[in-house]
């Protein structure tokens, strides 16, 4: 099943849940978003599951997606999780996840203009995988983690590195605002591709390409260390980490490293996902 947050007439306070199938999408009614969708009661949502699969769809080229969660509880995001993007950088395996967060007004839509911040141009991508939370838990184990997995969905973790440098503590050059795309649908997790392929072009050159295999922490381990400390609640995003191939760890012919600038186009695709595709302004 697919899901997606769009928004009506262009604006961000009027959206809606929707259900997607193929080509078209029909609005799950009394729901503003997926966040919402998810934190109703199984039978509330069995019925408007049903109600949309007896409506005619829209054609979903016409779809304007917001984030996908529009609310989330909390954002957390996990650095270091990619065994190349370790060795990319010099760094060692770590023991545990490195943890740090975004909030909800650092996401943006699917396919949403975002801007260079006139306080750095050291602009990175950072393609993830995002892993949205369906069930309430403390504490819970890895064995009964993907119980609580709604699904999965594409995101970016744009990041401003010079920000991100100027402290050991990365967050504020994390969660600027409106610079994280998380879309354009989430898939529920029986139609999810295990070790799915993840991709990142900038202006249709490919920059990332690994597999969710690499992961050093999988998405269950993650959900049981989380929720160790901290709830996890329907909706709440967790997003996964990078592969190599970020533009921190290259240069190009003149020594420097290729940051993103205005008019740059940032691709993220994860097999049986989706794609994003972001303009820079």
């Amino acid at each position: 099943m697919k899901l997606a947050t769009l928004r009506r007439n262009g604006s961000p306070e009027n959206t809606v849940a929707v259900l997607i199938t193929e080509d078209t999408f029909t609005e799950l009614e009394g729901f503003a978003d997926v966040g919402a969708f998810l934190d109703a009661e199984h039978t509330e949502q069995t019925a408007a599951v049903d109600a949309a699969a007896t409506r005619t769809g829209q054609s979903l080229a016409l779809a304007d997606y917001a984030p996908l969660i529009s609310n989330p509880s909390k954002v957390f995001c996990i650095g270091l999780n990619y065994r190349n993007h370790i060795a990319e950088v010099g760094e060692q395996e770590p023991k545990f996840p490195t943890v740090f967060t975004k909030f909800a007004s650092s996401l943006t839509g699917a396919n949403d203009v975002i801007e260079i911040p006139a306080e750095d141009h050291r602009i990175d991508w950072e393609g993830e995988l995002a892993v949205i939370i369906g069930k309430t838990g403390r504490r819970i184990s890895e064995e009964d983690a993907p119980a609580h997995i709604a699904g999965y969905a594409v995101s970016n973790d744009v990041s401003m590195r010079g920000f991100q440098g100027r402290t050991p503590e990365w967050t504020q050059g994390k969660c600027w605002d409106a610079a994280s795309p998380l879309g354009p649908w989430l898939v529920t997790a029986e139609d999810f591709t295990q070790d799915a392929k993840i991709t990142t072009r900038v202006n249709g050159a490919v920059v990332q390409q690994d597999s969710t295999s690499d992961l050093v922490f999988s998405p269950a381990a993650l959900v049981a260390y989380l929720s160790t400390f901290n709830e996890l609640r329907p909706g709440d995003v967790i997003l996964t980490g990078t592969p190599a191939g970020v533009a921190l760890g290259r240069r190009n012919e003149a020594g420097r490293h290729p940051w993103l600038k205005a008019g740059d186009v940032l691709e993220t695709s994860i097999e049986s996902l989706g794609t994003s595709r972001n303009t820079f302004s």
